[in-house]
């Protein structure tokens, strides 16, 4: 019998790390390659793990809860071959010992002028020292150390977490809102951390715990607001053309593909259109750099039955057809609804879309998934009286209109890029070639 390490696997493109929501085995199980034995949560997408060999489950290594990196061991699996030794697992000690070591070693060769001393938290949350010397080496106090959110265990601030706040740090030119130091007196004080407004209820009212994607919600749209000055322009669109089109061959569509033609593959369309037209709003803030990206990966947002948020995104959208897109769309937004989406489904967009029409809304001002700079909210058609412009003059007649709300990212997208971006949308559905087939 051989004893094999059951790792925690790599689950798409920037994630680093998961966290054990269940396991679907216990000890003593015997279970098949390829078959589920966890599942596991990410920043992106909840799913399920396979086994990646058959035998006996030996050993879980990781308790639901957990947060484990890529690559570390979670589990032991005993399977048919000769004697293996079972691996050694880490112990928070030795990774204590190490940070314990790092930060000697900095402290030796750091400059004469001795790193201010932080006060203790009073908050009682852990802090390894490793964490402490960055924070005193960049001489953030305690109380701004406090206010920041750690993605360890229990909310514990991470290494990760640190040198991504002082970079921020740096690029912003002065501390996070949440703790500013102010001068006075020639010495710094430190501003508390704003605190929750209390809220009062009674024994008529329910309280409703956030499930886990509506926190992570609620935690990325402060942070995209903290990051982004938003702006939004608002353009009104003639849609008429395409409403017709869409009505003369939905059916035809249906008929031979089985699937819905909705308005959201063409929307999606003109979008990639403008982008090729305006490339700088495809583009991704990094402190002081502007990275232009060289694909057009739009993101579509998609209601769940939970009434949550979830981005699908359709990668590399310029190099698809209308049909391609309508396949892609609708391939999505089935796979979002069942909880059937994998890890790179959710990652790399470049821009997003959001249908607030399909709610009945008919503009909205949403806000941007970072770190992207645009985001385009679809409002509803809805039919109104409108001057025709005709060789015979103006005439008044019935025309299906609908807003167009673009909200982008001031510190990158000024009023008239962000403007003539929407604007240019606007312009390729007003001129939606009605002659053309799917």
């Amino acid at each position: 019998m051989a004893l094999v390490e059951m790792v925690m696997p790599k689950m798409g493109e920037s994630i680093m790390e998961g966290t054990i929501l269940s396991w679907l085995k216990k000890v003593g199980d015997t279970i098949e390659q390829d078959e589920s034995v966890l599942e596991v949560a990410t920043d992106k997408v909840d799913t399920e793990v396979p086994s990646t060999h058959g035998g006996v489950l030996k050993e879980i290594l990781a308790n639901e809860g957990d947060v484990v990196e890529v690559g570390k061991p979670i589990a032991i699996i005993a399977t048919d071959g000769a004697d293996a030794p079972s691996p050694a697992k880490p112990e928070v000690e030795v990774v204590e010992k190490a940070e314990a070591l790092v930060t000697e070693a900095i402290a030796a060769n750091s400059a004469s002028s001795p790193a201010p001393v932080l006060d203790k938290p009073t908050s009682g949350r852990f802090y390894s020292p490793l964490v402490l010397n960055i924070s005193r080496e960049e001489n953030i106090p305690m109380a701004e150390l406090e206010a920041l959110p750690g993605t360890g265990k229990e909310g514990r601030v991470t290494k990760k977490d640190i040198l991504a706040y002082v970079k921020t740090r740096k690029a912003n030119g002065a501390p996070a809102p949440v703790a500013t130091p102010t001068q006075q007196n020639g010495s710094a004080t430190a501003k508390p951390a704003a605190q929750p407004v209390a809220v009062s209820f009674s024994g008529e009212d329910e309280i409703i715990e956030m499930d886990r994607m509506r926190k992570m919600i609620a935690e990325r749209m402060v942070a995209s607001k903290q990051t982004s000055p938003h702006v939004t322009s608002f353009v009104e669109a003639d849609v008429t053309e395409v409403v017709k089109w869409r009505g003369k061959h939905k059916k035809a569509f249906m008929d031979r593909e089985g699937q819905a033609l909705t308005f959201t593959p063409i929307f999606i369309e003109a979008v990639v259109n403008a982008i090729r037209d305006y490339p700088m709003i495809n583009v991704q803030v990094d402190g002081n750099k502007i990275i232009k990206k060289g694909s057009i990966n739009v993101g579509m947002a998609v209601a769940l039955p939970s009434g949550n948020l979830i981005v699908p995104v359709i990668h590399n959208a310029d190099q698809l057809s209308l049909k391609g897109i309508t396949l892609k769309v609708n391939d999505l937004a089935r796979r979002g609804r069942d909880n059937q989406l994998k890890p790179d489904d959710l990652s790399g967009g470049t821009y997003t879309v959001s249908n607030v029409g399909s709610f009945g809304n008919v503009m909205g001002t949403p806000i941007i998934m970072q770190p992207q700079v645009g985001i385009l909210a679809l409002g509803a058609i809805v039919k109104k009286p409108s001057v025709i412009e005709t060789p015979q003059g103006d005439l008044i007649g019935i025309r299906h209109k609908m807003f167009l709300s673009h909200s982008y990212d001031h510190r990158v997208v000024d009023g008239a890029l962000g403007g003539m971006f929407v604007r240019r949308v606007a312009d390729y559905l007003e001129k939606f070639d009605s002659s053309r087939s799917i």
